[in-house]
Protein backbone atom coordinates (compact mmCIF):
# COMPACT_ATOMS: atom_id res chain seq x y z
CA UNK A 1 0.00 0.00 0.00
CA UNK A 2 1.71 2.87 -1.32
CA UNK A 3 1.85 6.01 1.17
CA UNK A 4 1.56 9.66 0.45
CA UNK A 5 4.21 12.24 0.96
CA UNK A 6 2.25 13.55 3.89
CA UNK A 7 2.23 10.14 5.63
CA UNK A 8 5.56 9.62 4.86
CA UNK A 9 6.72 12.50 6.84
CA UNK A 10 4.17 11.61 9.68
CA UNK A 11 6.19 8.35 10.24
CA UNK A 12 9.37 10.52 10.34
CA UNK A 13 8.10 13.04 12.24
CA UNK A 14 6.53 10.31 14.87
CA UNK A 15 9.73 8.41 15.11
CA UNK A 16 12.25 11.49 15.72
CA UNK A 17 9.66 12.40 18.98
CA UNK A 18 9.61 8.66 19.73
CA UNK A 19 13.61 8.79 19.89
CA UNK A 20 13.61 12.02 21.53
CA UNK A 21 11.15 11.14 24.59
CA UNK A 22 13.02 7.65 25.00
CA UNK A 23 16.52 9.39 25.61
CA UNK A 24 14.41 12.18 27.86
CA UNK A 25 12.54 9.56 29.93
CA UNK A 26 16.36 7.40 30.48
CA UNK A 27 17.99 10.71 31.43
CA UNK A 28 15.24 11.56 33.62
CA UNK A 29 15.30 8.44 35.49
CA UNK A 30 18.80 8.67 35.75
CA UNK A 31 18.45 11.92 37.59
CA UNK A 32 15.92 10.46 39.85
CA UNK A 33 13.12 12.90 38.72
CA UNK A 34 10.68 9.47 37.35
CA UNK A 35 9.12 7.26 39.11
CA UNK A 36 9.56 3.42 38.94
CA UNK A 37 11.83 2.36 36.37
CA UNK A 38 11.87 2.40 32.03
CA UNK A 39 12.23 -0.24 29.72
CA UNK A 40 13.71 2.21 26.09
CA UNK A 41 12.57 1.38 23.03
CA UNK A 42 15.61 2.90 21.11
CA UNK A 43 16.09 1.14 18.21
CA UNK A 44 12.99 -0.39 17.90
CA UNK A 45 10.31 2.49 17.50
CA UNK A 46 9.76 1.83 13.95
CA UNK A 47 7.54 -1.38 14.66
CA UNK A 48 5.01 0.68 17.54
CA UNK A 49 5.09 4.12 14.74
CA UNK A 50 4.41 2.18 11.88
CA UNK A 51 1.55 0.21 13.19
CA UNK A 52 -0.06 3.04 14.98
CA UNK A 53 0.30 6.63 12.93
CA UNK A 54 -2.75 6.16 10.41
CA UNK A 55 -5.43 4.03 12.71
CA UNK A 56 -8.59 5.99 13.99
CA UNK A 57 -9.22 7.33 17.00
CA UNK A 58 -11.83 4.61 17.78
CA UNK A 59 -9.53 1.99 16.68
CA UNK A 60 -7.94 -0.03 19.68
CA UNK A 61 -4.40 -1.10 20.62
CA UNK A 62 -2.46 -2.54 23.12
CA UNK A 63 1.30 -0.85 23.31
CA UNK A 64 4.10 -2.90 23.52
CA UNK A 65 6.36 -2.56 27.31
CA UNK A 66 8.93 -1.02 25.49
CA UNK A 67 9.73 2.50 25.94
CA UNK A 68 6.37 2.11 28.38
CA UNK A 69 4.37 2.47 24.74
CA UNK A 70 5.08 5.82 23.58
CA UNK A 71 6.20 4.81 20.14
CA UNK A 72 2.72 3.44 20.23
CA UNK A 73 0.43 5.92 22.31
CA UNK A 74 2.34 8.90 20.78
CA UNK A 75 1.33 7.76 17.07
CA UNK A 76 -2.21 6.99 18.24
CA UNK A 77 -2.26 10.76 19.27
CA UNK A 78 -1.77 10.73 22.65
CA UNK A 79 -0.85 13.94 24.15
CA UNK A 80 2.78 12.78 25.84
CA UNK A 81 2.30 16.17 28.92
CA UNK A 82 -0.31 13.82 30.75
CA UNK A 83 1.50 10.65 30.35
CA UNK A 84 4.16 12.02 31.50
CA UNK A 85 2.50 13.49 34.64
CA UNK A 86 0.86 10.06 34.80
CA UNK A 87 4.91 8.50 35.14
CA UNK A 88 5.40 10.94 37.54
CA UNK A 89 2.66 10.17 40.50
CA UNK A 90 0.55 13.41 39.08
CA UNK A 91 -2.65 14.32 39.55
CA UNK A 92 -3.24 15.57 35.41
CA UNK A 93 -1.65 12.55 34.71
CA UNK A 94 -4.10 10.44 32.37
CA UNK A 95 -5.30 8.09 35.20
CA UNK A 96 -5.03 10.81 37.72
CA UNK A 97 -0.82 9.65 38.70
CA UNK A 98 -2.23 6.26 40.10
CA UNK A 99 -1.02 3.37 37.25
CA UNK A 100 2.58 4.51 36.40
CA UNK A 101 3.16 3.90 33.04
CA UNK A 102 -0.34 1.40 32.45
CA UNK A 103 -2.39 4.46 31.31
CA UNK A 104 -5.78 4.47 29.97
CA UNK A 105 -6.96 6.50 27.01
CA UNK A 106 -10.03 5.80 25.95
CA UNK A 107 -10.44 8.63 23.53
CA UNK A 108 -7.62 7.39 21.40
CA UNK A 109 -8.55 3.82 21.39
CA UNK A 110 -5.98 2.45 24.86
CA UNK A 111 -8.36 0.98 27.17
CA UNK A 112 -5.21 0.09 29.45
CA UNK A 113 -2.08 -2.21 29.62
CA UNK A 114 -0.19 -4.33 32.26
CA UNK A 115 2.55 -5.51 33.86
CA UNK A 116 1.85 -9.32 33.34
CA UNK A 117 3.60 -10.61 29.98
CA UNK A 118 1.04 -11.72 27.74
CA UNK A 119 -2.31 -10.58 29.61
CA UNK A 120 -2.75 -8.64 25.85
CA UNK A 121 -3.90 -11.52 23.90
CA UNK A 122 -7.21 -12.06 26.36
CA UNK A 123 -7.95 -8.43 26.44
CA UNK A 124 -7.24 -8.13 22.66
CA UNK A 125 -9.37 -10.80 21.68
CA UNK A 126 -12.45 -9.11 23.73
CA UNK A 127 -11.81 -6.19 21.97
CA UNK A 128 -11.95 -7.69 19.05
CA UNK A 129 -15.15 -9.37 19.45
CA UNK A 130 -16.31 -5.93 20.61
CA UNK A 131 -15.68 -4.10 17.41
CA UNK A 132 -16.87 -7.09 15.80
CA UNK A 133 -20.16 -6.77 17.26
CA UNK A 134 -20.89 -3.30 17.24
CA UNK A 135 -20.76 -2.15 13.50
CA UNK A 136 -18.55 0.58 14.17
CA UNK A 137 -15.95 -0.94 11.39
CA UNK A 138 -12.96 -0.73 14.51
CA UNK A 139 -9.88 -2.54 14.60
CA UNK A 140 -7.51 -4.23 17.25
CA UNK A 141 -3.85 -3.73 16.85
CA UNK A 142 -2.32 -5.96 19.39
CA UNK A 143 1.92 -5.27 20.36
CA UNK A 144 3.70 -7.87 21.80
CA UNK A 145 7.06 -9.60 22.10
CA UNK A 146 8.65 -12.33 20.68
CA UNK A 147 9.20 -13.55 24.53
CA UNK A 148 5.48 -13.22 25.20
CA UNK A 149 4.54 -15.22 21.80
CA UNK A 150 5.18 -18.17 24.08
CA UNK A 151 2.28 -18.08 26.32
CA UNK A 152 -0.77 -20.50 26.65
CA UNK A 153 -3.14 -16.91 26.16
CA UNK A 154 -1.67 -16.47 22.62
CA UNK A 155 -2.61 -19.58 21.29
CA UNK A 156 -5.85 -19.56 22.88
CA UNK A 157 -6.92 -15.93 21.30
CA UNK A 158 -5.18 -16.71 18.06
CA UNK A 159 -8.10 -19.59 17.79
CA UNK A 160 -10.52 -17.96 18.59
CA UNK A 161 -9.81 -14.53 16.25
CA UNK A 162 -9.15 -16.80 13.31
CA UNK A 163 -12.50 -19.19 14.32
CA UNK A 164 -14.57 -16.05 14.10
CA UNK A 165 -12.33 -13.81 11.74
CA UNK A 166 -12.05 -11.00 14.15
CA UNK A 167 -10.94 -7.78 13.21
CA UNK A 168 -7.14 -8.13 14.81
CA UNK A 169 -3.82 -7.53 13.65
CA UNK A 170 -1.02 -9.35 16.14
CA UNK A 171 2.07 -7.27 15.86
CA UNK A 172 5.04 -9.25 17.10
CA UNK A 173 7.83 -6.74 17.43
CA UNK A 174 10.69 -9.37 17.62
CA UNK A 175 13.89 -8.16 18.92
CA UNK A 176 14.96 -11.61 19.74
CA UNK A 177 15.76 -10.69 23.49
CA UNK A 178 12.99 -11.86 25.93
CA UNK A 179 15.06 -9.87 28.60
CA UNK A 180 18.45 -12.40 28.83
CA UNK A 181 17.26 -15.37 26.79
CA UNK A 182 17.37 -15.35 22.74
CA UNK A 183 14.68 -15.92 20.86
CA UNK A 184 16.88 -19.05 19.77
CA UNK A 185 16.65 -20.29 23.36
CA UNK A 186 12.91 -20.15 23.44
CA UNK A 187 11.64 -20.46 20.21
CA UNK A 188 12.15 -23.71 18.12
CA UNK A 189 11.91 -21.67 14.69
CA UNK A 190 13.13 -19.22 13.13
CA UNK A 191 10.35 -17.15 12.64
CA UNK A 192 7.22 -16.29 15.19
CA UNK A 193 5.19 -15.73 12.05
CA UNK A 194 5.45 -19.84 11.83
CA UNK A 195 2.74 -19.61 14.40
CA UNK A 196 -0.18 -18.11 12.30
CA UNK A 197 -0.20 -21.26 9.90
CA UNK A 198 -1.55 -23.71 12.65
CA UNK A 199 -4.76 -21.25 12.88
CA UNK A 200 -4.96 -20.47 9.20
CA UNK A 201 -3.73 -16.86 9.30
CA UNK A 202 -2.28 -14.50 6.54
CA UNK A 203 1.34 -13.61 7.87
CA UNK A 204 4.05 -11.35 6.99
CA UNK A 205 7.89 -10.88 7.90
CA UNK A 206 8.95 -7.24 7.72
CA UNK A 207 12.15 -5.31 8.00
CA UNK A 208 11.31 -3.96 11.69
CA UNK A 209 13.58 -1.18 11.25
CA UNK A 210 11.87 -0.22 7.84
CA UNK A 211 8.75 2.08 9.50
CA UNK A 212 7.63 2.47 6.01
CA UNK A 213 7.16 -1.20 5.23
CA UNK A 214 5.86 -1.79 8.58
CA UNK A 215 3.23 0.87 8.09
CA UNK A 216 2.81 -0.39 4.85
CA UNK A 217 2.41 -3.95 6.29
CA UNK A 218 -0.40 -3.23 8.64
CA UNK A 219 -2.68 -0.92 6.43
CA UNK A 220 -3.02 -3.58 4.46
CA UNK A 221 -3.82 -6.05 7.30
CA UNK A 222 -6.25 -3.29 8.61
CA UNK A 223 -7.64 -2.73 4.96
CA UNK A 224 -8.59 -7.08 5.16
CA UNK A 225 -9.69 -6.43 8.58
CA UNK A 226 -11.82 -3.87 8.43
CA UNK A 227 -13.72 -5.84 5.20
CA UNK A 228 -14.51 -8.92 7.47
CA UNK A 229 -11.82 -11.03 6.68
CA UNK A 230 -10.35 -11.48 9.85
CA UNK A 231 -7.14 -11.70 11.73
CA UNK A 232 -3.61 -11.33 10.41
CA UNK A 233 0.14 -12.11 12.00
CA UNK A 234 2.96 -9.50 11.20
CA UNK A 235 6.43 -10.11 12.72
CA UNK A 236 8.69 -7.52 12.64
CA UNK A 237 12.27 -7.92 13.18
CA UNK A 238 13.37 -5.40 15.24
CA UNK A 239 16.48 -4.71 17.70
CA UNK A 240 17.10 -3.55 21.09
CA UNK A 241 20.11 -0.55 21.33
CA UNK A 242 19.44 -0.97 25.60
CA UNK A 243 19.49 -3.04 28.27
CA UNK A 244 16.14 -4.37 29.35
CA UNK A 245 15.79 -2.14 31.87
CA UNK A 246 17.79 0.96 32.71
CA UNK A 247 20.39 0.12 34.93
CA UNK A 248 20.22 -3.75 34.58
CA UNK A 249 23.20 -5.81 33.38
CA UNK A 250 23.18 -5.73 29.32
CA UNK A 251 23.28 -9.51 28.83
CA UNK A 252 22.51 -12.99 26.35
CA UNK A 253 22.38 -15.59 28.75
CA UNK A 254 25.06 -14.32 31.07
CA UNK A 255 27.48 -12.93 28.70
CA UNK A 256 26.97 -9.37 28.32
CA UNK A 257 26.97 -8.00 24.54
CA UNK A 258 30.05 -6.97 23.14
CA UNK A 259 30.57 -3.28 22.09
CA UNK A 260 31.22 -4.66 18.58
CA UNK A 261 27.50 -5.92 18.53
CA UNK A 262 26.10 -3.17 19.64
CA UNK A 263 27.93 -0.91 17.06
CA UNK A 264 26.87 -3.49 14.50
CA UNK A 265 23.35 -3.14 15.55
CA UNK A 266 23.38 0.78 15.83
CA UNK A 267 23.93 0.86 11.77
CA UNK A 268 20.57 -0.08 11.55
CA UNK A 269 18.99 2.72 13.14
CA UNK A 270 15.59 3.17 12.13
CA UNK A 271 15.23 7.25 12.45
CA UNK A 272 18.66 7.16 10.14
CA UNK A 273 17.33 4.78 7.60
CA UNK A 274 13.97 6.72 7.29
CA UNK A 275 15.76 9.75 7.10
CA UNK A 276 17.70 8.72 4.15
CA UNK A 277 15.06 6.95 2.55
CA UNK A 278 13.30 10.25 2.25
CA UNK A 279 16.22 12.40 1.63
CA UNK A 280 16.87 10.40 -1.03
CA UNK A 281 13.23 10.38 -2.58
CA UNK A 282 13.28 14.43 -2.34
CA UNK A 283 10.47 14.00 0.22
CA UNK A 284 12.34 15.36 2.96
CA UNK A 285 14.56 18.37 3.43
CA UNK A 286 17.67 19.41 5.61
CA UNK A 287 15.36 22.57 6.81
CA UNK A 288 12.60 19.85 7.43
CA UNK A 289 14.55 17.98 9.21
CA UNK A 290 15.83 20.30 11.64
CA UNK A 291 11.76 21.79 12.05
CA UNK A 292 11.05 18.14 13.08
CA UNK A 293 13.75 18.16 15.67
CA UNK A 294 13.32 21.22 17.23
CA UNK A 295 9.42 20.79 17.40
CA UNK A 296 10.21 17.07 19.21
CA UNK A 297 12.17 19.69 21.41
CA UNK A 298 9.62 22.16 22.41
CA UNK A 299 7.23 18.85 23.05
CA UNK A 300 9.45 17.52 25.48
CA UNK A 301 10.07 20.70 27.15
CA UNK A 302 6.52 21.67 27.55
CA UNK A 303 5.85 18.31 28.87
CA UNK A 304 8.35 18.58 31.14
CA UNK A 305 6.91 21.88 32.76
CA UNK A 306 3.50 20.51 33.02
CA UNK A 307 4.34 17.55 34.51
CA UNK A 308 7.03 19.42 37.16
CA UNK A 309 4.08 22.02 37.93
CA UNK A 310 1.32 19.40 38.48
CA UNK A 311 0.06 18.64 41.70
CA UNK A 312 1.17 15.33 43.12
CA UNK A 313 -1.70 12.56 43.33
CA UNK A 314 -3.74 12.71 46.79
CA UNK A 315 -2.95 9.55 48.68
CA UNK A 316 -6.54 9.76 49.48
CA UNK A 317 -7.78 8.48 45.55
CA UNK A 318 -5.00 5.98 45.03
CA UNK A 319 -7.44 3.50 46.00
CA UNK A 320 -10.91 5.31 44.13
CA UNK A 321 -11.10 2.88 41.18
CA UNK A 322 -10.19 -0.44 42.79
CA UNK A 323 -13.29 -2.78 43.82
CA UNK A 324 -14.66 -2.28 47.34
CA UNK A 325 -12.92 -5.08 49.77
Amino acid sequence: MKLSKKKLITLYSNLVRSRAYDEFFIRRLKAGKLLGFYHPSEGGEAPGVGACSFLNDDDIIWPHHRGHGIPHILSKGVDIKYYLAEHCGKSTGLCGGRSSYHICAPEKGVYGTAGSIGSCFPSALGWGLGAQKNGRNQVVVCCFGDGASNRGTFHEAALMAANWKLPIIWLCENNQMSIYVHAREHHPTEHISDLAHGYGMPSAIVDGQDVIAVAEAVLSAVDRARKGRGPSFIECKTVRFYEHDIGTPDLVGSTPRSKAELAELRKRDPVLICRETLLKSKILTQKTISEIKHQAQLEIEEAERFADESPVTDAAVLSSALYAA
